[in-house]
């Protein structure tokens, strides 16, 4: 086991290191100021961010996990399997609203899939600044691309050819900039154990030394060689007399291999122990020295947000002393400075080219020295290699920017764990609830966006219906628990209930807080926390939501104000998409009772129908298809009114009625849809419709097809052979009175099929509509032969081909737009004269 775990780690630092190197690549030839990389997770549909390059993880815990079916960049360039480019602000806010919302400056950025065997491994993305006019030569998208490739090549190889095994779990690897691009780090600490000799550098340290990363050979002997050879000795004493309680009184001034000049400061933070920072002192060395008189505050920090200089003025302002601040990272150094809203600064710093201010509040009490409890106004000026941050005490609290002291995740989590309410923001959750509409899509909204932001596990959302609370959705609790409380009425003394009665949030830190607030009540776990939220819209109760943490934790003051604004959020989600349900309920009504339930018939002819509703936006469109006895013959229409809902359902049903009327009285195709047209423009519902009709002599095969902006049949004949009709076509009914719709002439041979369709059948986003439309003349000419060989294209084989060809849209859970189908097949002259008496073939599926 233990030699399983050593491959494991060592290939995952492989791994790392690959990721690392490709990430410090783009920035060096691609121009950004930050990169990433995305792979895929454990979890199903789940990306993880394995490394950032240029920018501090912390700040960016948001995006560390994201979800494929998200509609971010990211998302989406992973499962369209293309690169996802957004130049400037404006392209980024209307393509991703929810994107732009939770990095609010100009920035532009791309994201590249890297490429695997059957699916992408993850996805390549860079960050950069950008004006909103900033146009697409802003990232060499080719580049990235190749970039990209040699990545997925090198991951592939590194899995052996596996692109399971190429998988990440863990916190993001942060990685500093190439240096070719940045200057080289100005501080680096490190510790030396006396006892043992043994000293431990930080990464900035190595990379200082121009050293890998574990490279020093961990003794002081090492160390000195290390930071100046010919002053080994003076090292070696000062290290000495420092753990002895006698630390240098000032630096020292030391020279590297190359005449470098380097800074060395040794203090006793733990005796015996000896902590000390390695300053480079070259060009930036004048620099800082010219800060230090300066009467405000002086804090420089690298990009990954370490404090690499501090002048006297700052340390007097936050109260530590400038060895304790230098080389740790500025939200250990001064929490207060982080937080909402200060990350959202100091992201913006990272990112965008202006500088940003503010007013920040240092808390009363924090390690004590001038300053503690005022307000100091902070400027952040941004730079390539590093961020110059200024503090100047304020004289009175900026009104815009108000008190809001950072709020900090729970110490005593993983950190994969740790809340992320501190850095969600509420607009994140109302911009992707406008798309849901209904209740199943407001709480697939509300899995993907709020359990992982706050670490949570489970969630069941319950909605008031007659007094009682029924479940709507629920995840992660254990199979049938939920059961006995389907359905409690509003007087039962449970936690759910309670919340929405009285409108007011619980939390339970603990399991065992909530058994001891509801004696006798059912737990779902021995240890963990539970958030019940009341679902309350415009002053009326809607339902309850509860959320389940599966270890114990606090809930922050920011995190119950910040879990009760979403929860209302939440409540009008789902409020709209009852009024949603009640009206997509009456449309589908509608329109099942104006569709046809039987379809007429001949006996030589057989024909086959189906519909299928959408599942996106109204549910219910406007498509329409019959089939209705003129003179001897048949006629076949289909038709798609524009729009959804019930007006849309109305107007179907209106024109469904008068193309009855002109067929029956055995008017041919293009008088049919003359007369309509003028139909539909005198009733004036402001909508219009694309409609195809044929009227087919069932004795001869004459067929006579007319078309109003619809789409083209399609024609399988009896040798198998299927092709597009090239059926020249008018305008769409209810644009033009005077409107010409031109007549096409074939002769349907006996057991050729005949599709007629409506858009929803062969449209995909993204695609372009002949690629659907010759996916469904190959899918017609594979089902064709499939009924052929179970007998011919009689009723039930007819009825199977239909079935086969709406297959894979009666499956999809996500269908934008209604689907209609009819088909017809001759079988030669009728035996029997008259055309009454046979059973038709059902009209749509179920």
């Amino acid at each position: 086991m233990a030699g399983s775990g050593e491959r494991a780690a060592r290939t995952r630092d492989r791994l790392a290191a690959l990721l690392a190197d490709a990430s410090a690549a783009v920035l060096g030839t691609a121009g950004g100021r930050a990169a990433g990389v995305y792979l895929r997770s454990g979890t199903p549909d789940v990306l993880r961010l394995a490394v950032l390059a240029g920018l501090p993880g912390p700040l960016f815990r948001s995006w560390w996990r994201l979800h494929a079916d998200r509609p971010f960049p990211v998302a989406d360039a992973y499962r369209l399997g293309g690169p996802v480019v957004l130049p400037n602000a404006t392209e980024t806010m209307r393509r991703y609203p929810q994107f732009a919302a939770g990095l609010p400056f100009p920035l532009g950025s791309a994201h590249v899939p890297v490429p695997g065997g059957t699916r992408p491994l993850g996805v390549l993305t860079v960050l950069c600044p950008a004006s909103p006019d900033t146009g697409d030569e802003l990232l060499d998208r080719g580049l990235l691309v190749r970039l990209a490739e040699g990545l997925g090549a090198e991951l592939l190889g590194l899995a052996g050819g596996d692109e399971d095994a190429i998988r990440w779990d863990e916190a993001p690897v942060c990685v500093r900039p190439p240096p070719g691009r940045t200057a080289r780090p100005a501080v680096g600490r490190f510790s030396w154990d006396p006892a043992t000799s043994l000293v431990r550098a930080d990464d900035r340290l190595h990379a200082l030394l121009g050293r890998g990363p574990g490279a020093l050979a961990g003794t002081a002997d090492a160390l000195a060689d290390a930071l100046a050879p010919a002053e080994a000795h003076r090292i070696l004493a000062a290290l000495r007399d420092t753990a002895a309680g006698r630390p240098p009184a000032a630096p020292l001034s030391l020279r590297a291999r190359d005449g470098t000049p380097r800074l060395l400061d040794l203090w006793a933070a733990d005796a015996p122990a000896v902590t000390g920072v390695v300053v480079d002192a070259g060009p930036a060395a004048f620099a800082e020295e010219a800060a230090d008189p300066l009467p405000q505050g002086v804090l420089c920090l690298d990009r990954l947000g370490l404090i690499v200089y501090a002048n006297p003025a700052a340390a007097r302002l936050v109260g530590r002393s400038r060895e304790w601040l230098l080389g740790r990272a500025l939200w250990d150094a001064l929490p207060w400075l982080t937080g909402p809203p200060y990350d959202d600064h100091l992201r913006a710093a990272l990112l965008a080219p202006e500088p940003v201010c503010f007013h920040a509040r240092r808390p009363a009490g924090d390690q004590g020295g001038p300053g503690e409890g005022d307000w100091l106004a902070v400027s952040v000026h941004p730079g390539t290699d590093l961020l110059a941050c200024t503090l100047v005490p304020a004289s009175r609290m900026d009104p815009a920017t108000g008190p809001a002291p950072g709020a900090h995740p729970d110490q005593g989590a993983e950190p994969d764990d740790r809340s992320m309410a501190p850095l969600y923001r509420p607009i994140a959750l109302a911009i992707a609830l406008t798309d849901a509409v209904t209740a199943r899509q407001v709480s697939a909204v509300v899995v993907r966006e709020l359990l992982p932001a706050f670490g949570g596990r489970r969630l069941a959302i319950y909605l008031l219906q007659e007094r009682r609370l029924h479940l709507a959705w629920e995840t992660g609790f254990p199979r049938g628990f939920l059961d006995p409380f389907e359905g409690v009425g509003l007087d039962t003394r449970i936690p759910g209930v309670e919340t929405l009665t009285t409108g007011r949030p619980l939390f339970f830190e603990s399991m065992a807080q909530l058994g001891a607030a509801y004696p006798g009540l059912a737990l779902d776990a021995e240890v963990g926390a539970r958030a019940f939220l009341p679902l309350i819209a415009s002053g009326r109760p809607v339902g309850s939501c509860i959320l389940g943490f599966d270890r114990p934790r606090g809930f922050s003051a920011q995190e119950r104000t910040v879990l009760t604004a979403l929860a209302g959020l939440i409540a009008h989600a789902m409020e709209r998409a009852r009024r949603y349900d009640s009206e997509a309920a009456l449309a589908r009504g509608l329109q099942e009772a104006l569709l046809p339930r039987r379809l007429s018939a001949h006996p030589g002819v057989e024909t086959a129908g189906r519909y299928l509703p959408g599942t996106q936006g109204m549910d219910v469109g406007g498509d329409w298809y019959d089939v209705v006895e003129s003179g001897d013959g048949l006629a076949l229409v289909i038709g798609d009114v524009q729009g959804h809902g019930v007006q849309a359902a109305a107007t179907m049903g209106q024109l469904r009625s008068a193309v009855r009327a002109f067929a029956l009285g055995d008017r041919p195709p293009d008088e049919v849809l003359s007369g309509t047209n003028r139909l539909l423009i005198d009733l004036d519902p402001g909508q219009f419709a694309s409609c195809c009709c044929l009227r087919l002599d069932p004795a001869t095969g004459r067929t006579l097809i007319a078309r109003a902006g619809h789409l083209p049949p399609l024609l399988r004949c009896p040798d198998g052979r299927t092709r597009v009709l090239d059926v020249p076509g008018g305008v769409v009914l209810g644009v033009d009175p005077h409107a010409r719709y031109p007549v096409t002439e074939l002769v349907l041979e006996p057991d050729a099929i005949l599709a007629l369709y409506t858009d929803g059948l062969v449209e995909r986003p993204g695609t372009d509509i002949d690629e659907g439309i010759a996916a469904l003349r190959l899918a017609l000419a594979k089902a064709g032969a499939a009924a052929g060989r179970r007998g011919g294209t009689g009723a039930r084989s007819l009825a199977a081909v239909a079935d086969r060809l709406t297959g894979t849209a009666r499956l999809a859970a996500d269908r934008p737009d209604d689907v209609a189908l009819l088909l017809a097949a001759r079988h030669g002259p009728p035996s029997v004269p008259g055309r009454h008496g046979h059973r038709p073939a059902p009209a749509h599926g179920p």
